[in-house]
Formats: structure tokens, sequence, C-alpha cells
């Protein structure tokens, strides 16, 4: 779709005019053909740094995307200095560190985990689901059970990791749960890859909110909120407080968005404004986006300040600050 069209488009949608859906199945988009033999990857936040060497390892030599992404938040999820993500993550108000992940590749095959405690690498879990079952998502003690079935293992060190546990004890002292994300409570590492031969797959994993409710499941692991992907436009993955990106289905619009014409960076924005005006009367609530089209550009935007993502191509290897709406104070 041109731009001009696209602009038209949402000029009639904000004047109430419906756009004709038997007139647009007629006239079908055309979509760029994907870029090749230019590899790219992009992810949430500074720990996407190290996350995207390990990716980079893979798509350098012509490896393909899928494997990338898992690699490469596997790095971050074996980072036991890490608060936000893996098991050295922050745990529930109940002691019990969780965890949750998602994947999925360019054809749309997916696989998640969620309420997953004490295997090291999740995102794993969530390969072997997608690859393994018949089924998409597996929870808390019966996809421990199927992952120990299914050859992975306990971690064999103390979880929560000891540094994480004296934390905990002190803030059972007030028990104040704040919902806040900001630069000590990242929440996730979201990671897409574009690979040698226009192929592109995604990941996402994280511990979830610290000292969240027992039980609760963010926007991470789950297909079309925290990550998604469609190998005919791109991919988008996200960061922050989960329910808003659960209650808007964030990156599924987010490719929807794309799909109609808009930038990675619009269509993130478009997201992001979408937030807002369900959430007119919230302040402080973080959430960022990241999205990729299948023509290698790349893009992100987030409520406040502060959300930066990692990025990794043949001749780049930086962190780029996101545009935001609002400032932090």
């Amino acid at each position: 779709m041109s731009r001009r069209r696209f602009i038209k488009n949402l000029s009639l949608a904000g004047a109430g005019l419906a756009i004709n859906p038997l007139k647009s199945a007629a006239q079908p988009l055309t979509l760029g053909p994907s870029i090749k033999d230019n590899p790219l990857v992009i992810s949430t936040w500074i720990h996407g740094m190290e996350a995207n060497q390990g990716a980079w390892s893979i798509l350098e030599s012509g490896g393909d995307s899928l494997d990338a992404v898992q690699k490469g938040v596997a790095v971050t999820e074996n980072d036991l200095n890490n608060r936000s993500v893996g098991l050295g993550g922050r745990p529930d108000r109940d002691g019990h560190v969780t965890l949750d992940a998602c994947i999925m590749d360019h054809d749309s095959r997916c696989g998640s985990v969620a309420f997953l405690e004490d295997i090291i690498h999740p995102i794993d879990v969530a390969r072997a689901v997608m690859e393994k079952t018949p089924h998409v998502m597996l929870v808390g003690e019966g996809a421990q059970k199927w992952a120990l079935e299914n050859g992975f293992s306990k971690a064999t060190f103390d979880v929560p990791v000891p540094p994480v546990q004296k934390d905990y004890e002190e803030w059972l002292i007030k028990s104040e749960y704040k919902t806040g994300v900001n630069v000590e409570n990242h929440d996730t590492i979201g990671m897409l890859a574009l690979d040698a031969s226009g192929r592109m797959a995604g990941a996402c994993t994280t511990s979830g909110m610290a000292y969240k409710i027992r039980g609760r499941v963010g926007d991470s692991p789950i297909i079309g909120a925290g990550l998604f992907i469609d190998g005919d436009v791109g991919g988008a993955t996200a960061t922050g407080v989960g329910e808003a990106m659960i209650r808007t289905a964030g990156c599924a619009s987010v490719v929807e968005s794309m799909r109609r014409g808009a930038s990675p960076e619009e269509a993130c924005y478009d997201i992001v404004q979408r937030i807002l005006k369900k959430h007119p009367g919230v302040n402080g609530m973080q959430v960022g986006f990241l999205a990729m089209n299948m023509q290698g550009e790349y893009g992100g935007y987030s409520v406040y300040n502060g959300f930066n993502y990692a990025l990794r191509t043949k001749d780049r290897n930086e962190m780029v600050d996101a545009k935001y709406m609002r400032t932090w104070g």
C-alpha cells in the first residue's frame, strides 16, 4: 500500500467512515519482498547487547532466525545477575520465581510456557512445545512436568538466588506492591531477527513483575500481546506493564498497522496512542514496543522516555533510544 493510501484510510477511519472489507479483500495489498543477505537483530533494553551477540553468532554464518532468537534470549536467561529475566529474577509475593516465554517463526508456528518454575531456559521449553506438541501454551506444574519428561532438568542452585532472597525478605517487611516499570524493573527481553534468507522470527522471555500476585501472567508468553510475527509483514515485541499489551493485543496490532502501510515506528506509535486512550488516568505506566518489517526497517515507541533497544547488523552494534510520548517526573 502507498503511504498516501494509508493516510487516506486513517482519515476515513477517524471521520467514522467504514472501509468496505469486501472491497479491501478484492484489492489485496502489495507487500514488498523480504530483504535478503542483510541479516539484523533487535532486542529490548541494554541486556539486548549481549543477547544480540548470541543471536549474531548464528545470523552472521547464514543461520536460521529461529535458532538465532532462541540462542539470543537464552543468553539473558542464563545471566543470574539479571533481575527481570530467568531464574535470577525477582520472585512473586509468595517468594517463588516464575518464568514466562514464547517463540514464533516466519510461518506463524509458535510455542509458549507460563508460570514455569525451576527451569533455567524457558525459551527452550517454549520451542519444544512448538515442535513436539499440537499445542501453543503449557503452564504451571503441567509445563514443568512436561519439560522434565522431555529432557529438561531442574536448576541445581537455590531459587531465588541469595541476593534476591535477601531483597525479598526486606520487601516482606512492608509488602508494598507497585506495578511501575522503569530502569530498575525492565521485566522482559524481546527479540526480533531477520536472517540472510529473508525469514523472520521472534522470542520473548521474562520472570515478570517483581512481587506480583502468585499466578499472575503478563503479556510475554501470550502470542499477539508480547510477541507476534507474520512472515508476510514483519514482527513486533513489547516490554512494560503486560496488562496494557494484553488488553489491546498490542503486538498483533502493531503488525496489522504495518500490513496497512505504516512504518515500524509509526505502527508502534499507533498502539502507544491507543493504550493511552484506553488508560487515560494512568501515570507511571511504562509500555514500549519494538517492530521490524520484512524490508529490514525497524523502530520503537514508548509511553515514557527511557526505553531503548539494542541493534546489531553487519556494520552496526549499538543502543538506540526509542521515541516517547511522556517524560518521567
